[in-house]
């Protein structure tokens, strides 16, 4: 979505919802929200005081050279003139540079008695003594998996584990990439893409850096649920090898038939041919945890 440099937006009146482009990320939003602070570099703009720092994209829409994704806590300050961030938020010393590039002082202010606050909280936090329960015993593990024992010693410590037991799910589409005229006889196994479902800290904590978050439209609290992550790699065995790595144990999986459709032959119609889906659910649960 390449900005249009050399068209300049005029001080003709701005429609009362606008469409804008923040480094790549679209945004729809009421004019009264973009001019509610009038001293800002947003008020001026889409007041008409200062057209000449705008310019729009290919489509049409305003475009801005700035943070697309720290835009998000910019226009919810502007709508409710109050910040609430997630709890997980790291970056905000960029998202003061952004405020600061806005003109808008109070969202810096508001940033920085966050940043002062989060920091007064987690000290505090980690002043408390944390209660580690002890490891399970063999009979309280093997309990765990009746549903009908009732141990008293796994009763007593499920409540502190059970923020670490869950399930999660993980699929792929995937098909087989073949030689191309028959030139080589090659069947390589072919993902575009390993979907994570689950709880967000169990999702983050099994898959560390390698969890790409950005089509998830809430990054707030990790008690929630959601189905919109997936791995920045293709690799399998490598996502296994982490679910293994945190005590998580294959429960289930489910596989669709390969789409087998009729034409000639041919590279891409082969691998059209062979598309199929697997899902695999993974659990951990107190008899998981050594």
């Amino acid at each position: 979505m390449d900005a249009e440099t050399s068209s300049p937006v005029t001080s003709d009146a701005f429609p009362s919802i606008v469409e804008l482009n923040v480094g790549g990320q679209l945004y729809t939003t009421a004019l009264s929200t973009l001019v509610k602070v009038t001293e800002s570099l947003l008020g001026q703009i889409f007041s008409g005081q200062n057209t000449g720092a705008i310019v729009r994209d290919t489509r049409g829409r305003y475009f801005l050279d700035r943070d697309g994704v720290l835009f998000r806590y910019v226009l919810d300050y502007l709508r409710n003139m109050r910040l609430v961030l997630p709890e997980s938020f790291d970056e905000k010393e960029r998202l003061i540079q952004e405020a600061e590039y806005y003109n808008l002082s109070g969202l810096v202010k508001s940033i920085n008695n966050e940043k002062f606050t989060g920091s007064d909280s987690n000290h505090a936090s980690s002043s408390v003594p944390r209660t580690i329960p002890p490891k399970l015993s063999p009979v309280a593990l093997h309990s765990s998996n009746n549903p009908n024992s009732h141990s008293p010693h796994l009763q007593s410590h499920l409540s502190d584990f059970d923020q670490r037991f869950g399930h999660v799910t993980l699929g792929y589409r995937g098909t087989f990439a073949f030689g191309r005229d028959g030139l080589a006889d090659v069947k390589f196994r072919k993902l575009n893409r390993i979907l994570i479902c689950g709880r967000v800290s169990l999702c983050r904590e099994i898959f560390k850096d390698t969890l790409n978050e950005s089509r998830d439209p809430d990054r707030g609290h990790t008690d929630r649920y959601t189905s919109r992550y997936f791995l920045k790699h293709t690799f399998l065995e490598q996502a296994f090898d982490m679910l293994a790595q945190a005590h998580f144990r294959l429960v289930g999986c489910c596989a669709s038939s390969t789409s087998n459709i009729p034409g000639t032959t041919g590279s891409e119609n082969d691998e059209a041919r062979w598309n199929h889906y697997n899902e695999f659910v993974f659990f951990r649960g107190p008899a998981y945890i050594s």
